[in-house]
């Protein structure tokens, strides 16, 4: 606090003193039992902080001020109208762009026709595994100063389908090819990790955090010592943004502090590229528009705590099939909250601010301490095979749902407020709801399932 000034008339008072305060003003209720309440996480919050809080913090690579992309997803089914939904996007203000890749019969080069390449950050989400059709598109990008991230995630497919692509062996040889290639590449990237999968499953941000942590520990510690000459080994993190305000702040500023200090034991100095989107699990069939006000804060979320690409999720992406009103209000969104509301350079606001700092230091703790059981227990692919992450996330899911059930956790117009005149069932154009297909899996897959589905299903059979 400034000794300077207008502050100069004012005592100082310290926490003894402001909890004195606020027992003599509860009149006889307990403390704890009145105002201290417990995160999904296991973490007392407490009902104030004070500069006595940061006394023993340690300091963590989250304060430079960082500049974010608005991000635009694009399914590439048709090369042709993917290159024209992205040249379009960026005439409306859109920076980067996600684009998932189904199958090998993408055209690259139709795909990135007339795109200012040098320019605009490229995101890649390949649903297939092959060495061909990447050294395809790098042909394409060599010669120029280009932002790619290839997002390659073996093991993030492992936990979402069940199996690998192919096989172990096969997917880490072909995974290799892959990133020898973009090693001659001074500014592409190969990793990623999809922390997303976890908490749209159901994993509080501990979870997610060491999780996170482990699944790219698995490919630093075989890809580092393959080449010992390596400088930094760059990351992408996918993270979804619950509606935890704070929390999901430390979230992501927890995460870039594990992943720097994981990263400086193998030697390497880098640090890693967050890509954040809104939670699925949170959003609802019914009184949808609420959605928009969901993903507004998360994007906030996302931007105050460092994210370097944003995407938005339209506000009725689990029920409609992409469409273009929806998907410019999604863009929109973010557009506001970069040009018109000041968030265009802000992740260092959260800097100092003594709650943000404590939950900070707690999460990446606590997940620090996880991490730690799960290399000691034989590591992330070792515990996958075993059913413990996937038991675990569905515990937590299942104390979140309780929760829910309950109206402790509310979803305005879906357990409180509900609009009894709503009706939905002849505006599905997508399932919203979990699938099952029974099938032979290697492991037990994390399926993603949203908050409101029991109750959602109940209205559409009662419509």
């Amino acid at each position: 606090m400034s000794k300077t000034g207008l502050f100069e008339e004012f005592p100082e008072v310290s926490a003894k003193q402001w909890k004195q305060k606020i027992q003599f003003d509860l009149k006889g209720a307990d403390y704890n039992d009145t105002l201290v309440w417990e995160s999904l996480e296991g973490i007392a919050v407490k009902p104030f902080y004070h500069e006595e809080d940061l006394q023993n913090i340690k300091a963590h690579p989250t304060s430079a001020s960082r500049k974010w992309h608005v991000g635009q997803t694009i399914y590439a089914g048709d090369s042709t109208k993917a290159n024209a939904k992205a040249l379009k996007s960026l005439e409306k203000g859109v920076e980067s762009l996600v684009v998932t890749i189904p199958n090998e019969q993408v055209d690259f080069k139709a795909l990135l026709q007339g795109i200012e390449l040098e320019n605009i950050p490229l995101h890649f989400n390949f649903q297939y595994l092959a060495t061909q059709p990447i050294k395809n598109l790098l042909e394409i990008l060599m010669g120029k100063n280009v932002e790619a991230y290839l997002n390659i995630d073996l093991i993030g497919h492992l936990s979402r389908d069940g199996n690998w692509f192919h096989n172990l062996e096969k997917d880490h040889a072909i995974l290799e090819e892959i990133h020898g290639l973009a090693t001659t590449y001074t500014s592409v990237v190969t990793f990623g990790v999809d922390m997303a999968l976890y908490q749209n499953a159901g994993a509080n941000s501990i979870q997610q955090l060491a999780y996170g942590l482990a699944h790219a520990h698995e490919y630093l510690n075989h890809f580092a010592t393959l080449n010992t000459d390596q400088k930094s080994f760059p990351i992408v993190f996918k993270v979804a943004v619950g509606s935890n305000y704070f929390f999901e702040i430390a979230k992501l500023r927890a995460l870039r502090w594990l992943w720097g200090s994981l990263a400086s034991e193998y030697g390497f100095g880098n640090d890693c590229h967050i890509m954040a989107i809104p939670t699925k699990r949170n959003k609802t069939l019914y009184d949808y528009n609420v959605n928009m006000l969901r993903t507004t804060s998360e994007s906030m979320s996302a931007i105050l705590g460092g994210a370097d690409t944003v995407c938005n999720l339209p506000y009725d992406a689990i029920y409609h099939k992409d469409n273009a009103f929806a998907e410019r209000i999604a863009r929109n969104q973010l557009l506001l909250l970069k040009e018109e509301s000041y968030f265009e350079d802000v992740s260092a606001v959260a800097n100092g601010a003594y709650f943000i700092e404590s939950i900070t230091e707690q999460l990446a703790e606590k997940a620090l301490a996880l991490f730690k059981q799960i290399e000691k227990s034989g590591g992330f692919l070792s515990a996958l095979k075993k059913g413990s992450i996937q038991q675990k996330i569905k515990e937590s899911a299942a104390k979140e749902q309780q929760l829910f059930d309950k109206g402790s956790i509310v979803l305005l117009g879906t357990n409180t407020y509900q609009n009894p005149q709503d009706r939905m069932k002849n505006d599905l154009e997508l399932y919203p709801f979990v699938k099952t297909q029974p099938r032979k899996t290697l492991i037990v897959p994390i399926i993603e399932k949203r908050l409101a589905e029991t109750l959602e299903q109940k209205r559409l059979d009662d419509e």
